[in-house]
């Protein structure tokens, strides 16, 4: 019995839609990162780009757990001495690009190689319910219902 190769003709590319209203940051981060890499398929191959395209809609509406949605703390340097700024989460939720939490946190969870960089350009993030989307007829994947932790109870 010979190990399956696959090859770059043989990838299909599926278009999921995720509602991120009410779904804990962290948990949504793995799955999304997950798919992109296409570790959800029968046919993962490491160093092909098999995974899925993903749309993200309601960016603003994603919680965490806990104390976190007040008290966690993104940091970044602007490069000069004495330059590190920070920001609340809950600032980016309501500021103008909710969208980059999402975006930073399924980077974090992917390796940071060429690749991955490939991999996150399947990944569309939308603040609100609109997108521009329609037209790949995106499957409706209910990241929530798969387990009660996904969904914070408010």
């Amino acid at each position: 019995m010979l190990t399956y190769s696959l090859k770059k003709k043989d990838i299909k590319k599926k278009w999921y839609l995720i509602d991120a209203d009410g779904l804990v940051l962290g948990r949504l981060a793995a799955k999304i990162a997950s798919i992109l890499r296409g570790k959800h398929k029968t046919i993962f191959t490491p160093h092909l780009d098999c995974g899925d395209n993903v749309i993200v809609i309601n960016a603003k509406k994603v919680t965490m757990t806990g104390n976190k949605v007040k008290e966690k703390k993104y940091y970044k340097h602007t490069g000069y001495p004495g330059g590190l700024k920070e920001l609340y989460f809950k600032d980016i939720i309501k500021g103008a690009k909710p969208e980059s939490i999402i975006k930073k946190a399924v980077e974090r969870m992917m390796t940071a190689n060429a690749l991955s960089k490939k991999q996150l350009s399947n990944l569309r993030i939308f603040k609100d319910e609109q997108h521009n989307l329609e037209a790949q007829k995106p499957e409706i994947f209910d990241f929530g219902a798969l387990n009660r932790k996904n969904r914070v109870n408010s």
